[in-house]
């Protein structure tokens, strides 16, 4: 069981690699990841990573580097509180409401279709009702 432990924590302490750190955080130059940025602030990052595993910091040390040296914005995650817990709370709620919109919806369009048989118009008079049923049975021929 102590090896288990020992193991883990190994593990979890491990340095991390260049593809490991990349697809976690942001070019800030151009916004996009890191891992499919080609500019030339991209590439500085990539090195400042490379120096960092080199030292043998772990993934965690790394992005915190990458935030001092480059602002809150280089991370592809957005923080678990204030703003960034918005930016996941936001679009969730708003699929929230438009899901319950269209339940509401929905329902009052079926009570409409409920009304029972269509209605009908006024009764027509004797003469225009065998002059209808008289055209119906020359159309039908």
């Amino acid at each position: 069981m102590k090896l288990l432990a020992l193991l883990l924590v190994a593990f979890a302490a491990a340095p991390a690699s260049l593809p490991d750190v990349e697809d976690e955080v942001m070019c800030v130059e151009c916004g996009t990841v890191l891992n499919i940025s080609n500019s030339p602030v991209a590439d500085q990052e990539r090195a400042l990573i490379r120096r960092q595993i080199a030292q043998g910091r772990d993934k965690e040390e790394i992005k915190a580097a990458l935030v001092e040296e480059y602002g809150p914005g280089v991370l592809a995650m957005p923080d678990e509180g204030g703003f960034g817990l918005a930016a996941y709370l936001v679009p969730a709620l708003l699929a929230l409401l438009a899901a319950g919109g269209l339940a509401v919806a929905a329902r009052r369009w079926r009570r409409r279709g409920d009304d029972g048989p269509p209605a009908t118009g006024p009764e027509l008079e004797p003469a225009d009702d065998r002059r209808l049923d008289a055209e119906l049975a020359a159309y039908d021929r």
